[in-house]
């Protein structure tokens, strides 16, 4: 074989040893196969119900028999379309959050045993093959998703999950936000050209074109930008900023939808405006590192990673690290985090599939085989080990007539 032939080619002859990687997303699901440097498929994590017939979130459910149906052939659909291989007998790597359902995780692991036959199944935090993908063994994971931000550090390879945070700000929040300023301030020319208010012609808008808008338009101003909205929205002697550009969205046939500026702009706020607990997500990332031990707080700074699909949100990033910069120096934080230089990683992938290229590079390791459960195992036991149970994490009493 040249050797400029990587996996790929090695899969060709063998194919039975190549690790699927899944990456269960609510939005988005990533599928590929270990050792490649993106997933074949990202897909929409939907499926049809067999009750309703309708299409549904996969991990829209009332019941454990519920969920199982959904996975089982949303699983077909991705092996035998998407991936077009036979999933008897292969190692399946899962890329999971630490903090996810136990009913979910034990769920999926019923369905690829029972159902598929897959060799073998492995669990992998996201956020610690996250880090993997730098080539580092440090980091400060925030995973921006659909329904929120989680935030768990991982200092030499070992998750801190007594830092652990997580608020409810993700997509969804920002296509709420996003809806609400559209049916107030957006306007639509009709088929006869008249402009009429969009909230005259239609009640809410459909998830996927709130999502189109926000990849298109939407993006995060600056935070000086968004100090002066802020005066002026409770003063209006502060002169506000010129307000960006609007842009014409074609909503369907008959309407031409008119974003205006502020609307495109104010969109993404929601991620920065504090809680009752005066909590957002530049205050998150601060809050975990205190939560820190003291020698790990600098070497976490010096390499944040934000991932997920909201993390390509144009000007997030900067926002982020902006306001991050601007609160450090700023009581509580001055005095438990003094001197701490902040630096942001640019992750070898999209943001959005940068912990599904962690499990590819570990499925590619012999690691798989070490911290995979095997088939037998799990069908001797009908159970899937899980950290956060304590009957795997106590060490069994000493054999005292050995000392």
């Amino acid at each position: 074989m040249p050797f400029y032939e990587g996996l790929t080619g090695i899969g060709l002859k063998n194919e039975k040893n190549i690790t699927i990687v899944f990456d269960f997303g609510t939005a988005y699901t990533k599928a590929g196969f270990a050792g490649e440097y993106g997933p074949r498929v990202i897909t929409k994590s939907e499926v049809k119900c067999r009750e309703t017939g309708k299409i549904v979130p996969v991990f829209d459910y009332k019941s454990q028999e519920q969920l199982r149906h959904h996975l089982v052939d949303f699983i077909h659909r991705l092996y035998f379309r998407n991936l077009l291989v036979n999933p008897k007998d292969r190692r399946v790597v899962v890329v999971e959050d630490l903090t996810g359902s136990s009913l979910i995780r034990n769920t999926i692991a019923t369905v690829l045993f029972r159902h598929y036959e897959v060799l073998s199944v492995a669990f992998v935090p996201s956020h610690l093959v996250a880090v993997m993908t730098l080539g580092g063994r440090t980091g400060l994971v925030l995973d921006l998703g659909y329904r929120e931000a989680r935030l768990i550090p991982v200092y030499e390879e070992v998750p801190v999950l007594e830092a652990w945070h997580a608020l409810p700000l993700g997509a969804a929040a920002v296509h709420s936000s996003l809806s609400e300023l559209l049916l107030d301030r957006a306007l639509t020319i009709c088929e006869d050209g008249k402009e009429q208010r969009l909230s005259a012609v239609m009640d809410d808008l459909s998830e996927k074109t709130l999502e189109d808008i926000t990849v298109r338009t939407s993006f995060v101003s600056t935070l000086e930008r968004s100090g002066r909205l802020q005066e002026n929205k409770y003063d209006r002697s502060v002169e506000p900023p010129p307000p960006p550009p609007s842009v014409q969205y074609p909503l369907s046939g008959q309407h031409i939808l008119t974003i205006p500026g502020t609307v495109r702009e104010m969109a993404g706020e929601v991620l920065f405006e504090r809680d009752l607990d005066q909590l957002s997500i530049p205050t998150m990332i601060l809050d975990a590192l205190t939560k820190c031990p003291i020698d790990t707080r600098r070497a976490l700074a010096e390499n944040l990673l934000f991932i997920g699909g909201l993390a390509s949100m144009k000007g997030l990033k900067h926002r982020i690290m902006a306001e991050v910069r601007a609160l450090v120096a700023s009581p509580p934080y001055c005095h438990s985090l003094p001197s701490v230089a902040f630096k942001l990683h640019t992750p070898p992938a999209k943001d959005n599939y940068v912990a599904w290229l962690g499990g590819a590079i570990l499925g590619a390791t012999e690691a798989v085989v070490v911290r995979s459960v095997g088939r037998e195992q799990y069908l001797n036991t009908d159970t899937f080990p899980e950290w956060c149970n304590l009957a795997y994490n106590i060490k069994e009493p000493q054999d005292i007539k050995g000392l």
